[in-house]
C-alpha cells in the first residue's frame, strides 16, 4: 500500500469520527435558540430553563464516562456506533415531546451519546494517527465541534425567520423550536452510516489479544514495514494477560491518583469554568439580556461561530509545531483579558425595567470582546484539551483516564449550565463572568506548574 494510500485511508477515518464532535456541537447551538419555546410549552422558571437545557449534560457525564469503560471492552467504533444511533432516536423524540418529563429523558438520553462520542473520537484519531501529524487532526474534532455548532445557529435563525419567530408554527403544524431540535436527526444517521466503513482502533485489537486484525489495521495505515514495527511497540505497552480497569489510575508505587490524570482533570474541569458554553449554550439569551433583540443575537451567534472556526484552523497550523502548552498559556491570558472586558461592559451598562441595555459603546466593547474571547478560547483551551486528553494518557489506562476526565469534564460543563440563568438573574452579568475571568486566570497558572508536553510524542512514550 502507497504511503498516499495510508494517508486517505486516516484522512477517512478522522473526518467520519469527527462527526461526532459535529453531533456534540449542533446539539449545544440548536439549545441556543430554543429557550423561548421550551419557557413557553413546559411553563418553567430560570432555574427551570437552567435544568432543562443542563438536562442533556446529565447524559454527557453519564455517557462520557461509561462509553470510557465500554470502549475497552466492546471498542472504540462499536461504541460511537451505539452513541449514534442513541442520538437520532433522542433528537427525534425531542422534537415531538409534549411532556416535559419525556423531552428531559430524551435529552438525557441523547446527552449519553453526545459524551460518549466526545471523548471517544478524540482518542481514537490520537490511537491512528501518526505523532508527527496527531495534533493537527485532533484539532479537527474541535472545528467540527464549532461547525457543529454555526451550523445548528445558521438552521436555528433560518427556521425562526422562515416562521417569524422561533415559538411560531412552521411545516406540518410543528413549532419553528421544535424543529431546530429535528434537525439533529440529519448528522446522526450520516455519523452512524459513515462508522460502518472506518477501522477498529488498532491499540484495542491488541489490548484484546486480537493480533492478527491489529497487524492488518496497522498495515492499511502505515505500510507493512512501519505496521509490524508499531505492532510491536504497541504490544510492549501492555502488561500480558491484563485487562484495562478503573484501578489502574492508582500509582502502584507512591499510591494515590497518577498524576498524569490529575493533569487531565485539570484540563477537564477548567476548560468549562472559563465559560465558553455559556456563549454556547446561552448566547441567544445572554446578548438579549444585553438588549439585543432576538433576530439580532441570533446573528451574531452565526457571526461568533464563523470567527471561532477560523481561530481553530489557527491552531490546526501551529499545535504541533509550537505545541499543546504555550497554546494553553497564551489562550488562558487572552481570555482572562477579554473575559475581565465583558466585565466592565457589563457592569457599565443601566438597568431598565429590570433589563440590562447597554450604550452603543458598550455594546461594541462587549462584542469585540466576546469574539476576541473566543479566538483564545479555540486556538487553545477548545481544541488542545481534546487533543491531549486523546493523547496524553498511556495505553494501559487511556480508557479508564478517559472515562474519568470525560466524567469530571461534562459534571463540570453541567454546572456552568445549571447555575447562568440563576447567576445572572440574581447576581447579574457582570458578577458571573467575574467568575469566569477568575477561572481563567488560574488556569494560568495550574498549567505552568502542572502540565507536560506532549508533541512529537507516540502514544507509547506516554508516561503516567
Amino acid at each position: 500500500m502507497t504511503d498516499i494510500r495510508s494517508r486517505r485511508l486516516i484522512a477517512m477515518i478522522v473526518s467520519v469520527a469527527t462527526i461526532g464532535g459535529l453531533l456534540f456541537g449542533y446539539d449545544s447551538g440548536a439549545v441556543n435558540g430554543t429557550q423561548p419555546g421550551l419557557t413557553r410549552a413546559f411553563g418553567l422558571s430560570d432555574a427551570g430553563l437552567g435544568f432543562t437545557v443542563g438536562s442533556l449534560l446529565i447524559g454527557c457525564f453519564i455517557g462520557a464516562f461509561a462509553a470510557g469503560r465500554m470502549a475497552d471492552v466492546f471498542g472504540r467504533r462499536k461504541v460511537m456506533m451505539l452513541a449514534a444511533l442513541t442520538f437520532l432516536i433522542g433528537a427525534l423524540v425531542q422534537g415531538f415531546a409534549h411532556a416535559h418529563w419525556l423531552f428531559i429523558l430524551a435529552r438525557v438520553c441523547g446527552g449519553m451519546a453526545v459524551g460518549a462520542a466526545s471523548v471517544l473520537s478524540p482518542a481514537y484519531i490520537a490511537e491512528v494517527a501518526p505523532a508527527d501529524i496527531r495534533g493537527r487532526l485532533a484539532t479537527m474534532q474541535q472545528v467540527m465541534i464549532i461547525t457543529g455548532l454555526t451550523a445548528a445557529f445558521v438552521v436555528n435563525y433560518l427556521l425562526a425567520a422562515v416562521a417569524g419567530a422561533s415559538t411560531n408554527l412552521l411545516w406540518g403544524n410543528v413549532e419553528a423550536w421544535r424543529w431546530m431540535y429535528l434537525m439533529q436527526a440529519a448528522p446522526a444517521a450520516v455519523f452512524l452510516v459513515a462508522l460502518l466503513f472506518i477501522p477498529e482502533s488498532p491499540r484495542y485489537l491488541v489490548s484484546r489479544g486480537q493480533y492478527d486484525a491489529a497487524a492488518d489495521v496497522l498495515r492499511r495505515l502505515y505500510g507493512e514495514a512501519a505496521g509490524a514495527v508499531r505492532l510491536d511497540a504497541i504490544r510492549a505497552s501492555f502488561s500480558i494477560g491484563h485487562r484495562p480497569r478503573l484501578r489502574d489510575l492508582i500509582d502502584p508505587v507512591r499510591g494515590g491518583v497518577r498524576p498524569v490524570v490529575w493533569a487531565g482533570l485539570l484540563l477537564a474541569v477548567f476548560q468549562q469554568l472559563v465559560g465558553i458554553n455559556v456563549i454556547f449554550y446561552y448566547g441567544a439569551t445572554l446578548w438579549q439580556l444585553a438588549g439585543f433583540a432576538e433576530d439580532d443575537a441570533l446573528m451574531i451567534n452565526i457571526v461568533s461561530g464563523a470567527v471561532s472556526i477560523l481561530a481553530c484552523f489557527v491552531t490546526v497550523g501551529l499545535v504541533d509545531r509550537i505545541g499543546r502548552k504555550p497554546l494553553l498559556l497564551i489562550g488562558s491570558a487572552g481570555m482572562a483579558l477579554t473575559l475581565f472586558g465583558l466585565v466592565y461592559a457589563f457592569g457599565s451598562g443601566a438597568l431598565v425595567d429590570g433589563v440590562l441595555r447597554l450604550s452603543p459603546t458598550l455594546g461594541t466593547v462587549a462584542l469585540v470582546n466576546a469574539n476576541l474571547y473566543l479566538i483564545f478560547f479555540n486556538i487553545s483551551w477548545g481544541p488542545v484539551m481534546w487533543v491531549m486528553l486523546g493523547e496524553m494518557f498511556p495505553n494501559q489506562i487511556r480508557g479508564s483516564a478517559l472515562a474519568v476526565c470525560g466524567f469530571a469534564q461534562w459534571f463540570a460543563n453541567y454546572l456552568i449550565a445549571q447555575t447562568f440563568p440563576v447567576m445572572a438573574a440574581t447576581l447579574g452579568l457582570a458578577v458571573s463572568y467575574s467568575f469566569y475571568a477568575v477561572s481563567a486566570v488560574i488556569s494560568f497558572f495550574l498549567v505552568k506548574a502542572f502540565l507536560v508536553e506532549t508533541k512529537g510524542k507516540e502514544l507509547e512514550e506516554m508516561e503516567g
